[in-house]
């Protein structure tokens, strides 16, 4: 086939196909005004036409148009662009976009037939007013980015909030910086093509501060792919300024209230350890006055006691409220509770308890706050002996286990003494709660939580009333912390020591 046949059967089969496939109405009519041809979209908006004038199927009249633009283009044989209203279904009338055109020869005048084209555009124009008022009304920030990250259309909010936004850097208009953010949701969209969520602060026209999560979002991709490259990027923002300010609030409520009931508790327990001075003092002076040593003596015992007691709810209270930073060492697990043993055991036989230890011998070292870690055993194991004095039984015992499994150490200390009920277990780790009246603080659980949180760990408490108590510190080794500056300079100066055969 010859190139000039191979064109024209080509130009034939898409006559045939467009006119049918064509998106719009077009229809074929006669110098009288009848349809002679119509596509598949007239038919299906406007039914039956054979042989119908255009006036009367589309405008429901008996004659012809006013101002007839088909009237015109059969006449002089240009073509025309117009609006009109047309009658659809009989009683709905709807705005098209109109073209005419004679299909004879271009500027040869009017042909026999005229092709007449009509897409409609109420829809459209309702479509577009309901996304411009959708857009400019929602009551969030809604921008749309191109790739240089500049601002090409910006809604009502956002322009009230940040000033002239469109036409700038989005780092600009809202951020006040002269470059992108680290972790920019619009500039990682265009990276990767996905969707990005991101918490940012910005600053308003008035230069406070907003807090707002903004969520972008593809807009449009080269050549409409679904896997293009994206061109715009539309970025809408919930403003959290004033979630933020009320957290912040509330954070601050909690301090305080937290100050008050520190101060509190630290004055109810040094009025009653004051009370146990006076009681030293008064016995020690009349022990002097009346010569009588160990009545002196007496009263020295009680000075120190609660002198002790006072420095121990002084460095409970600041280890709670600022601490100390963990002086973490590479250490056998066995050695804290060894020393919490040798510490008790003495204390717990005067006072009828027994204390037991079982620890698992081939535990390899960790990195471990060794302090820490003996201070919190040193608490519970002081609380289980209590536990046990304050029941009334008479084969009370305490028993210090270490152990790993699931690769965790495990420090547990259980106790067959007075137990726990639901409310009192509730509280033991709320500030300066305690079950010992005046010879607690309330801050020994409290900080043996804070320093087992230190390492990655958690405190497990079972108990129950009259049965006794178990306390397991938890302590993944995955999630162990590092060892400090402080740490290895003590290690190596403990290796110094041993090369230069030094005791331990």
């Amino acid at each position: 086939m010859k190139p000039e046949a191979e064109q024209d059967e080509v130009r034939r089969l898409l006559s045939d196909r467009l006119f049918d496939l064509a998106p719009v109405m077009m229809v074929a009519l006669d110098a009288e005004f009848r349809i002679v041809e119509a596509n598949a979209a007239f038919a299906r908006l406007f039914g039956a036409w054979e042989g119908q004038r255009c006036y009367e199927l589309m405008k429901g009249r008996q004659s012809q148009c006013e101002q007839c633009q088909v009237s015109l283009a059969f006449a002089d044989g240009k073509a025309r662009l117009c609006d009109e209203l047309l009658t659809v279904a009989r009683d709905t009338i709807s705005q098209f976009i109109v073209r005419v055109a004679p299909l004879g020869q271009p500027g040869g005048g009017g042909g026999p037939y005229l092709l007449w084209m009509a897409s409609k555009v109420n829809e459209a124009s309702i479509l577009q007013r309901e996304n411009d008022i959708l857009f400019e009304g929602v009551p969030c920030y809604v921008t749309v980015l191109d790739r240089d990250l500049e601002v090409i259309r910006a809604n009502r909010r956002m322009r009230e909030t940040f000033g002239k936004v469109p036409g700038k850097k989005c780092y600009e208009a809202y951020k006040r910086r002269d470059r992108p953010c680290r972790k920019c949701p619009a500039l990682l969209v265009f990276e990767d093509g996905q969707e990005h969520t991101a918490e940012q602060v910005g600053v308003t026209a008035n230069g406070e501060a907003a807090h707002y999560i903004v969520t972008a979002s593809p807009l449009s991709r080269e050549g409409g792919s679904p896997n293009g490259q994206v061109n715009f990027v539309i970025e809408i923002a919930t403003d959290v300024t004033h979630l933020r300010t009320l957290e912040h609030e509330k954070i601050e409520a909690e301090r305080m209230a937290a100050v008050g009931q520190t101060v509190a508790g630290l004055a109810h327990g040094i009025k009653n350890i004051l009370m146990g001075v006076e009681g030293g003092i008064y016995v020690m002076e009349s022990g002097m006055r009346k010569g009588q040593i160990d009545r002196v003596e007496r009263g020295v015992q009680m000075l120190k006691r609660n002198v002790e007691k006072i420095s121990s709810l002084v460095k409970n209270l600041l280890s709670f409220s600022k601490g100390r930073p963990p002086h973490v060492t590479v250490v056998d697990p066995n050695a804290p509770a060894r020393e919490v043993l040798d510490l008790y055991s003495g204390m717990a036989r005067q006072a009828g308890v027994v204390l037991e230890g079982t620890l698992q011998q081939d535990l390899a070292p960790a990195a471990l706050d060794a302090e820490g870690i003996h201070a919190c055993l040193t608490n519970l194991v002081s609380n289980a002996v209590d536990a046990c004095l304050a029941s009334e039984k008479k084969d009370c015992k305490v028993v210090l286990t270490t152990s790993e499994a699931d690769g965790a150490l495990v420090y547990e200390v259980a106790d067959n003494g007075c137990g726990m009920d639901y409310e009192v277990k509730k509280k033991i780790f709320t500030t300066f709660f305690t079950t010992k009246g005046a010879g607690g603080t309330g801050l020994g659980l409290l900080t043996s939580r804070k320093i087992v949180q230190e390492h990655g760990g958690k405190i497990l408490v079972e108990s129950d009333p009259g049965k006794g108590t178990r306390v397991r510190i938890v302590l993944p080794r995955d999630r162990l912390p590092v060892v400090t500056a402080v740490g290895a300079a003590v290690n190596e100066g403990q290796k110094e020591g041993v090369s230069r055969g030094e005791t331990q």
